[in-house]
């Protein structure tokens, strides 16, 4: 274990002067790209490795301890964020927002205990991968459509405003966000779908409304509202800024919050 963990604060490392940099970057006018993206892969090679060596150890993947979906998470929301940020270079000053959300989520992987879990029977489907990889890819689009709503905000108030000055106007920016808003339903959609034949193979049933199906389904709703609105209104960028933010604020409770007080059947976030 302690290899692994030594592997994994490296790539938190790399993961750390990536965003400071990415921050510092925009805030004094110096485009470091090519470096914050590069220091990105090597953090994100090092906790492959990592995640390699825990898998092969406990012989099962890290979606079981709080410890192991943080870990994967990190992970995850890197890589989309990475790829995002490689292949649309005028998104790539959103680092400077999303960069600071990865610090919580590093900052609570660094708390958490790295103990190993019971693996429950029901776990043991593919029905489970496929589930969670549709999540990851939910929740990576909208971190994704987070860091350039970040940009119109900080914009909106001032903030940036001459670092930011080089990118796109608000109201294409808003349109590339909502293109990630709409991958996001997307695979929001695909995760209910696959979680709910996941549940008949485990419990018997498609659906329960336990604690974690029903918070998935309401930030379902949101997305599909908040898309539904800015098709049909044209609303503001700002305000459609914000409602992105709405989005992302629940989803994070849905996948980090609601797992770890539900007491029902359908324990562990993804």
């Amino acid at each position: 274990m302690e290899a692994e963990l030594q592997v994994l604060w490296a790539a938190i490392v790399a993961y750390v002067l990536s965003g400071v940099i990415a921050i510092f970057g925009v805030a004094l006018g110096r485009h470091r790209e090519r470096i914050v993206l590069g220091l990105i892969v090597l953090g994100l090679t090092l906790q492959t490795v990592s995640l390699g060596m825990r898998w092969s150890r406990i012989g099962h993947g890290p979606f079981i301890t709080l410890f192991e979906i943080l870990n994967s998470n990190v992970w995850s929301l890197m890589l989309v964020f990475a790829i995002a940020y490689w292949r649309i270079p005028k998104l790539r000053p959103s680092a400077a927002v999303v960069m600071p959300v990865m610090f919580v989520l590093m900052g609570w992987l660094m708390l958490a205990h790295p103990g190993e879990g019971h693996f429950p029977p029901t776990y043991r489907t593919p029905w489970l991968y496929i589930h969670i990889g549709m999540a990851k890819v939910f929740l990576g689009a909208t971190l994704v459509a987070l860091g350039i709503a970040g940009i119109v905000l900080l914009r909106r108030f001032g903030v940036g405003i001459r670092r930011f000055a080089n990118l796109p106007d608000d109201s294409r920016l808003d349109e590339l966000a909502y293109r990630f808003m709409a991958l996001a339903l997307v695979f929001d959609t695909l995760m209910l779908i696959t979680g709910a034949i996941w549940a008949q193979d485990a419990w018997g049933r498609y659906w329960a409304w336990d604690p974690l199906e029903t918070w998935s389904f309401i930030t379902w709703l949101l997305l599909a509202f908040a898309i539904h609105m800015r098709l049909t209104f044209r609303p503001h960028p700002v305000r459609n800024a914000w409602m992105i933010v709405a989005v992302f604020v629940l989803a994070f409770l849905t996948f980090f919050g609601v797992p770890f007080v539900s007491e029902s059947a359908h324990k562990g976030a993804v």
